[in-house]
This record gives C-alpha cells, structure tokens and sequence, in this order.
C-alpha cells in the first residue's frame, strides 16, 4: 500500500501497520492507552486486556510492526505511566483518568479475583519498566529513559504514599546509528561554594572577550505542565512534550507517525515543525477533533 502522508488512518493499529511499506518513517512518537485506566468505548481497544502481560504482549505486536516500518535511522519515543495493581471497586473510567493511578477494574474482573494483580494490589506495576526491557529484548536500542516531571499534577487522596508527579519517555532507536540532531537548554550554574571557582572563571573569560556558551546539551528531566483539553479526549500530552523528540529524532521534511493519534497532538507539532505525519486512531470521534485541531495549523 503506498502511504499517504499528512493523513489519520482509522482503524485497529496493528492491522493497519501491517499495510504499511517497510522502512517509510523517520520517527515513532507515541503515547499508547494505559493499562485498565481508561474506558474509550471502542470494540477491540488496548488497554483493557484481562492482566498487564496481555497488555504488554499487544503493545509490543504493535512496537514490532513499527520497528519494520521504520527506516534504518528511525528513533522510536514512548510516553508512558505506571499504575498500581489496587482496585477502588468505582470501575473503568470512561474517557477520564483515574487520580490515584490505580487499575480501576470492573465489576465482573473483581469478582473473578482482579486478574494479574493477585498480590500485587498495593504495588506499582512497573509496566513502563516491563515494557522497555522487553522492547530491548527484541532488538530495539533504549538510548535513553527521559523523565517528564509534571509541576501541577493531579491530586491524590493518597494517605500512605507520595503524589507521583512524573511519567516516563522511552528514546528507542532501531539501529546503532540514527537521526539524531542535539538540543540544548540553559545553562544555569548556581551560585554556590561548590561553584565558585566556575563561575569566577567564566567571569574572567568574558571579560577577556571570549565567548562562553550559556547552553548545555539537553538533560533526562522534562518539567513540563498538562495542559487541559478542551474535546472529549482527555488524555493528551501538551505540544511541548513532542517538540524536542521531533526535532531531535526527525529530519526536516521526514515523516512522524503516531499509532494512538488521540486528539492530534502529534501530527500538529510534526506541521509546525516542517515535518510530515502519519496518524493511526480506533476511534472515529477522536479523528473528527484531531482533523479539526489539525486544520487550524496554530504557530509554535
């Protein structure tokens, strides 16, 4: 099948990956349903597999049918959070996310024994965790486990742990050698003991004329605010999230896809930054909103 470009293929993501010519995209960025969460009341969704391995075991189909049609250079980026293995018997969310990062299991899977968290209800997962490693095993290479620090999280009612105010990106690459361009931050140094003699030295370059970089090679913490989606997909990831792994991960011009498209996050900041997408969504309401956020093509 010949791909078409800038476009959201509806349907089930593995069966429509597997149409897809091999080596055709540039870049994998991606955040997958979470595990028993989230109700988006389609036939056939992932993430409401009877326990977490069957869960992992369909992700990872869909991971290997990426990774054929991925170029030898393509990066692969994962967003991801973990839940407990605790039922708060108040079911699956339909379309909202759960506040305590509990599996919100239905009626009928408490009765039967909350499969896959016997002994396990209080713990967390480790999905995030299980699936990096496996997704290694099958030969993709984890360059990198990048931390996305939240500073206005959702609230716990949590009285026997902390408030988890993070979620995990993946950096997988396909091969040893890759797309990569660097990014950078501001380089910040604090005015400390330990710092002195730096700061004192970059002080006396620039006073000798020489130029001293305020820029470092980007780090693994993202602090990143949610932001709230206004349509009825509530679990987007903020623009800002995909804009370092496309422009590091993506040359100008490449193509992004995003198999779990959602509301269109991807494809928008692909556009803005001069790149191409490919979307992949089950459910044809969330393509209505995505195609609507897409046609406005607002500036970074």
């Amino acid at each position: 099948m010949k791909l078409e470009l800038n476009k959201i293929y509806q349907g089930d993501a593995l069966q429509i990956l597997k149409t897809f010519p091999d080596e055709s995209i540039d870049c994998v960025m991606t955040s997958p349903p979470y595990w028993n969460l989230r109700d988006y009341g389609q036939k056939g969704q992932l993430g409401l597999e009877p326990t977490f391995y069957a869960y992992l075991k369909s992700l990872l189909s869909i991971f290997d049918e990426a990774k054929r049609v991925l170029k030898p250079g393509g990066t692969c980026w994962v967003n991801m959070g973990d839940t407990y293995g605790t039922s708060s018997g108040a079911g699956i969310r339909e379309n909202k996310q759960a506040t305590n990062r509990g599996t919100q299991f239905n009626k009928g899977w408490q009765e039967k024994g909350k499969k896959g968290v016997n002994g396990m209800e209080k713990s967390l997962l480790q999905i995030p965790s299980r699936f990096a490693i496996e997704m290694t095993n099958r030969g993709w290479t984890l360059r990198n486990e990048i931390i996305w620090m939240k500073p206005n999280c959702m609230p716990s009612s949590a009285t026997d742990r902390f408030t988890i105010d993070f979620e995990k990106i993946f950096f997988f690459t396909k091969n040893g050698k890759y797309n990569f361009e660097t990014q950078y931050e501001k380089a910040t140094y604090t005015d400390n003991r330990k710092n002195k003699g730096r700061i004192e030295y970059l002080n006396r370059l620039t006073k000798c004329g020489v130029k001293v970089s305020e820029k470092r090679n980007k780090r693994c913490i993202w602090t990143i605010a949610p932001r709230p989606c206004p349509d009825a997909h509530f679990a987007t990831y903020p623009e800002e999230l995909c804009i370092t792994p496309i422009k590091a991960g993506c040359p100008e011009g490449g193509v992004v896809l995003d198999p779990f498209m959602g509301s269109g996050t991807t494809g928008l900041v692909a556009m803005k930054l001069n790149r191409n997408y490919v979307g992949i969504e089950l459910n044809p309401e969330y393509i209505k909103i995505a195609e609507r956020k897409l046609s406005q093509k607002n500036l970074l």
